[in-house]
């Protein structure tokens, strides 16, 4: 049994790392067309849930929305944040050479705890961040029992 060693060759590996940095840097810069469908991507906004003993806070970065391109609803305790961001197409000669930001329809849901009191629940919108206030009920929170 015969084993083959092979010699590394520096130039060789230099020269393969050269043309896969040079092909990736050419697709980053590559114009987008406009037959590529941005509308397909998905966008799902990031979302922060914290707790305290009286509430849940709910924080969502939404940038670029109006509070009129927001739904927010509560249905058998589950709350579903959802809206969309529209994709502003101005007509004119430029070309994008990247194009990271999402586009179009999202929803995410959240299932609640029974202690939330729904019908208490208050949201406001301020510069692209939602912040949604669940209040718990009383006999929720916990509370320190003597020992007598």
């Amino acid at each position: 049994m015969t084993k083959a060693i092979a010699r590394w060759n520096p130039s060789f590996a230099r020269t393969t790392l050269d043309r896969a940095f040079e092909s990736a840097f050419n697709e980053m810069l590559r114009p987008i067309t406009q037959t590529e469908d941005l509308r397909n991507r998905a966008w799902i906004p990031a979302v922060d849930i914290r707790e305290t003993a009286d509430q849940l806070t709910l924080t969502a970065d939404l940038p670029g929305l109006s509070q009129e391109d927001l739904e927010l609803t509560i249905e058998n305790n589950v709350l579903t944040l959802s809206g969309e961001r529209n994709f502003e197409n101005e007509e004119s000669s430029d070309e994008f050479h990247r194009m990271e930001r999402s586009f179009g329809r999202f929803s995410r849901s959240f299932t609640l705890p029974r202690n939330i009191k729904t019908d208490a629940v208050e949201a406001g919108f301020e510069n692209g961040v939602l912040t949604v206030t669940l209040p718990k009920q009383e006999q929720a929170k916990a509370r320190k029992i003597k020992i007598g």
